[in-house]
């Protein structure tokens, strides 16, 4: 039966090519897509973490992304945040959404203060902000915009002087000083979010009860480190879930219909191939059985070739673009897998039974 299904698989070559590419199709959709954005959330859950803060205070009605925030509050908020006990040090900051060419996030922040949370950047070149139009930018965005001390960079209808490149992954990939942010937003003594210190970090869910006890904080969005780290999932996020689930459907549908076409024109053109296995006694689940492996057989050639081109363009597409991360898991490879063999055998499974049910009669008469 094995060397009978393969030489129907190579007797039909470009047939076969197209289903396995349409099975590669779904399987790169999955992964890519999935990928990206698992990868951006995993990406800014790390950066957070990156900054050294041990709990999170943000205004009420403020998103967990970082720079889709809620409006601005008094930067006062710090004073009060600084006299609560075990509290060492708060680091008030602006983000402002830039959708300029790229979305990216820009952090406005007072630079000691700020250091004060995990400690200092670590300049690969340049060094501090000298003035009130200086920007500080990550290794990433310097090298794929090949950005060099001193030179200009437009961003949020202002240009700015790079003065110093640090190493990657202490919040955002841009910092301003914290007043020029301020005025350009229109937000002067005003924060996004406020970054908290701790002596200790195992008090920090003591002193979330204490910040939500202080009058007109109780809507304030508090996060310990642990729970911002833990709510930062693909469940948590508005519409997250939603569009993998339509990128995973779309993905199937594709694979469903071009397997479905592909199995349904093979049994047509075999009408007469299958008279001979059943005049020879084949019985029903026998040519079932051979359709349905010849499509295991797509799929397997599909998926290992999805699974190729995923991780090559993951590799293109962080070569060009070194600030998108696509993270490709063991978990998703699975799925990927498992969805594709069930959009394939879902749609061999009516094309297998309408040969099964052929009579052997008619399909020898089959001209």
């Amino acid at each position: 039966m094995n060397q009978m299904i393969f030489a129907n698989l190579v007797h039909r070559p470009f047939r076969t090519i197209i289903s396995v590419v349409a099975v590669a199709v779904e399987v790169t959709l999955i992964l890519l897509i999935v990928g990206l954005s698992i990868g951006m959330l995993n990406d800014a859950k790390n950066r957070q973490v990156g900054i050294g803060a041990d709990i999170m205070v943000q205004p009420p009605g403020s998103s967990l992304l970082m720079g889709v925030s809620g409006a601005p509050v008094s930067i006062k908020v710090a004073d009060v945040l600084r006299k609560l006990d075990h509290v060492v040090a708060v680091a008030p900051v602006v983000t402002q959404l830039s959708t300029g060419g790229t979305l990216e996030v820009i952090d406005g922040i007072d630079l000691p203060s700020f250091e004060s949370m995990g400690g200092p950047f670590h300049y690969l070149a340049g060094g501090p902000f000298q003035g009130p139009n200086d920007m500080l930018v990550d290794d990433y965005v310097a090298s794929s915009k090949k950005l060099k001390i001193g030179d200009s960079i437009e961003t949020l209808n202002h240009s700015f002087r790079i003065s110093g490149i640090v190493e990657h992954g202490k919040g955002a990939r841009k910092f301003l000083p914290i007043a020029t942010l301020q005025d350009i937003v229109g937000a002067q003594g005003k924060a996004s979010i406020f970054y908290v210190k701790l002596d200790d970090p195992n008090s920090a869910e003591a002193v979330v009860k204490e910040i939500k006890a202080i009058p007109g904080m109780q809507q304030y969005g508090v996060h310990s480190l642990k729970e911002y780290l833990s709510l930062m999932s693909s469940s948590s996020i508005p519409g997250l879930s939603t569009f993998i689930n339509v990128v995973i459907g779309i993905s199937m549908v594709i694979g469903f219909i071009v397997i479905f076409q592909a199995m349904y024109a093979a049994v047509m053109e075999r009408t007469r191939e299958i008279g001979i296995l059943k005049s020879l006694g084949a019985g029903k689940l026998y040519i079932v059985n051979v359709i349905l492996r010849e499509t295991l057989l797509i799929s397997i050639g599909g998926i290992i070739l999805g699974i190729a081109v995923s991780y090559a363009a993951r590799s293109g597409l962080h070569h060009k673009f070194q600030t998108l991360p696509i993270l490709i898991t063991p978990d998703w490879l699975i799925r990927a897998t498992v969805i594709a063999i069930i959009g394939s055998i879902l749609g061999a499974f009516y094309p297998a039974l309408k040969a099964a049910q052929k009579d052997p009669i008619d399909a020898l008469a089959y001209e």
